[in-house]
């Protein structure tokens, strides 16, 4: 497509201005840092309260007990890494969360609190309790609001809702804004002195997901196509226990429902997870999703039964007001936590890997940052601790923040301005629908939660065939489509080319730790290899 544009507005001002991308925890607390010293274009795909954020039950972890809990804390993240973690990035996480905890208290954040203290809950492979909650399980709901309304009083912060980015703007070598499709669906360009990623996840390449409609790998697959290099791709992590009813969506049933207590059953009412770890239900995640799948697995070809999270011999507690939110959802199906055993199986979750950055926020790519779940650190390593995903986007939202303001300010950069594009071909073409949700069944067959080698070709055979069916991006629709494409290509490529089973990652044709195999994946224009990140 021809830009051949015209200025629609330009924002005159002394100060640099700055492109961030995504209003979830990352995106929010960034722009928050920036508007100190730049003005700040904040631009989500949908209104600013709809992200993964939004939609976080279980909590945030945090070692706000000193400094033994806060080593416990990195230990624990290291542990469930399955070898993988980036260990200097999990001390940065854990050393640094109570300080930013600290400031959402500041800022009006309401966490739970037992006779005036701050409740702690356990949740899965965590060594004792430390996870904040608010509202029973609407933690990411509580910790979005307070930093928009923070934001809202930002009058440097400028707030673009339902735009649509489709690709990163690079200028000799720098990149320096985003195309996009603005609330009308009209083609436009933002630009500023540089773009901060915040852009969430891609639970949407899976047809069984948690993830809201929105997550669809935007700003992975445009850093990807911008020369970007991705890591750890392969490593997507499968909760659990999301709800498994025949008509009703994928709810998530928070880790938090085991952590006080919850037991695991199979068809034939049996506790299982004590075979396959010694902390039972409380196993790292990738540990119980997988056990939840083979316990429903019959002993016939195709043979599926259920498995259900049983709280019902759980007494004296209060089970609609400690998860009001769980509860509520359940009773539109009829079920009760404390009558009923309800029926679960695993969903994709959370993706571990993304846009490769130092520990500064700093990608591959001049001008380009990246922060939250878009970004990949190696903190979580192959398997992500429960509830380290909200720390991570408040920790090194901020950090990444504080490195433009540190460097990215320096440079001499175009004045910011949104400028109107030439109209183009909005008219459909084929069966965008049909076609994503092809998509998304064959991503879940063939590169979900067990994979091996024949089913991975196979999906890259899958993927070859849809590429010529791709429509332009001319609208929001085909802008996803194409996204979710470039990051089930992502995914397939590296499971293909790590031959051994680690974390979230599991592959049947190899299922031990490969020798050398604890290293990390990186993907840059069609090739995987295999780097120590330093």
């Amino acid at each position: 497509m021809a830009l051949h544009a015209t200025l629609k507005n330009v924002t005159k001002s002394v100060l640099p201005h700055w492109i961030v991308i995504g209003a979830g925890i990352a995106g929010l607390r960034a722009a928050l840092t920036l508007a100190s010293a730049a003005e700040v274009t904040l631009i989500t795909k949908e209104v600013a309260s709809e992200s993964n954020t939004h939609y976080a039950q279980g909590g945030i972890a945090v070692a706000m007990g000193g400094a033994g809990d806060v080593a416990l804390h990195e230990q624990d993240t290291i542990q469930a890494g399955d070898g993988l973690v980036f260990e200097p990035a999990a001390r940065l996480l854990v050393e640094e969360g109570p300080a930013r905890v600290t400031e959402l208290l500041a800022w009006g954040t309401n966490f739970d609190r037992e006779q005036g203290n701050l409740m702690r809950t356990r949740e899965g492979a965590h060594s004792l309790p430390r996870i904040l909650h608010a509202n029973g399980d609407a933690t990411g709901r509580e910790i979005g609001r307070a930093l928009l309304e923070r934001v809202s009083g930002e009058p440097r912060i400028h707030l673009h809702e339902r735009v649509t980015t489709c690709d990163l703007i690079v200028r000799d070598g720098r990149v320096v804004g985003v195309t996009a499709l603005d609330v009308a669906g009209q083609a436009c360009e933002f630009l500023g002195a540089g773009v901060l990623l915040a852009s969430g996840g891609a639970g949407q390449v899976y047809s069984d997901t948690t993830n809201p409609s929105v997550a669809t790998g935007d700003g992975i697959a445009m850093a990807y196509r911008a020369g970007a290099e991705v890591s750890d791709m392969e490593f997507y992590q499968f909760h659990p226990t999301a709800l498994s009813l025949p008509g009703a969506p994928r709810f998530l049933l928070s880790e938090a429902l085991r952590g006080e207590g919850a037991f695991l059953r199979n068809h034939h009412g049996e506790r299982f997870m004590e075979r396959y770890h010694p902390l039972a239900e409380l196993a790292p995640r990738d540990i119980v999703a997988r056990a939840i799948t083979r316990e429903g697995f019959g002993e016939r070809p195709g043979e599926v039964f259920s498995v259900y999270l049983d709280m019902r011999h759980i007494e004296g507690k209060d089970l609609h007001q400690r998860f009001p939110g769980i509860s509520s959802f359940l009773r539109k199906y009829g079920l009760e936590l404390e009558r009923d055993l309800v029926p679960v199986r695993p969903a994709a979750h959370y993706l571990m890997g993304g846009v490769r950055t130092d520990l500064y926020g700093r990608t591959t790519l001049p001008g380009l940052y990246a922060a939250g779940e878009v970004a990949c650190t190696g903190v979580h390593g192959a398997n992500r601790l429960a509830s380290n995903s909200l720390l991570e986007g408040l920790v090194f939202g901020a950090r990444a923040a504080e490195t433009v303001l540190q460097e990215g300010l320096r440079r001499n950069a175009p004045e910011a301005a949104t400028q109107e594009i030439a109209a183009v071909d909005q008219s459909p073409i084929g069966n965008m629908h049909a076609l994503r949700e092809r998509l998304r069944g064959q991503m879940w067959l063939h590169a979900g939660l067990l994979r091996d080698q024949a089913g991975l070709l196979a999906m890259q055979s899958e993927l070859d065939a849809m590429r010529a069916q791709l429509p332009a991006a001319t609208t929001r629709e085909a802008a996803e489509l194409r996204n979710l494409h470039t990051v089930a290509a992502l995914i397939t490529a590296s499971a293909l080319a790590r031959k051994e089973s680690r974390g979230a990652h599991a592959r049947t044709d190899f299922p031990e730790h490969g020798p050398g195999g604890a290293k990390h994946s990186r993907m840059v224009q069609g090739r995987v290899d295999f780097i120590e990140f330093a």
